[in-house]
């Protein structure tokens, strides 16, 4: 599905003369063959999973974020806005990310769920998380949250 959303999304950009979708698709695309070409040498001939390409989307998401704090450190506009434009394409592909209620909202639940009594069981809680909501949630704001409330 998201393979084919990608080769779609390319000749959408194509026609319309999209550069910055142009080449953010086409860097999506190097990474999955990448990706898909090391899991075929560790016995995948079919490539790497949607829930794998979903952590790879998010991956460059968060490299982007992190680069627009760096450039704008560096006093270089252009650049970030650059990289935020990138993450709009990159997000497109995804699916509607929680925000920080929801995401708290949807770590009570589990910890209540899961009896979660303290930070020891952080990584309970956050194994919960991952399984019911990859993609949808940003894990390094989870975690803050999930911290905060079993501390």
């Amino acid at each position: 599905m998201l393979r084919q959303a990608f080769t779609d999304r390319m000749k959408q950009a194509l026609k319309a003369g999209d550069a910055r979708a142009l080449s953010t698709t086409r860097l999506i695309l190097a990474g999955l063959k990448d990706r898909d070409i090391a899991a075929r040498g560790q016995g995948n001939p079919e490539g790497i999973s949607e829930t794998e390409i979903r952590r790879m989307l998010q991956a460059m998401i968060k490299q982007r974020r992190e680069s627009i704090g760096l450039y704008e450190q560096g006093n270089r506009p252009d650049l970030a806005q650059q990289e935020r434009e990138e993450i709009v394409v990159i997000e497109s592909f995804l699916r509607r990310q929680l925000g920080l209620a929801e995401i708290e909202a949807v770590a009570v639940s589990i910890i209540a769920e899961t009896g979660a009594a303290g930070i020891k069981d952080m990584s309970l809680v956050m194994a919960a998380l991952r399984e019911r909501y990859t993609g949808v949630v940003d894990f390094s704001q989870a975690g803050v949250i999930v911290k905060r409330l079993l501390s």
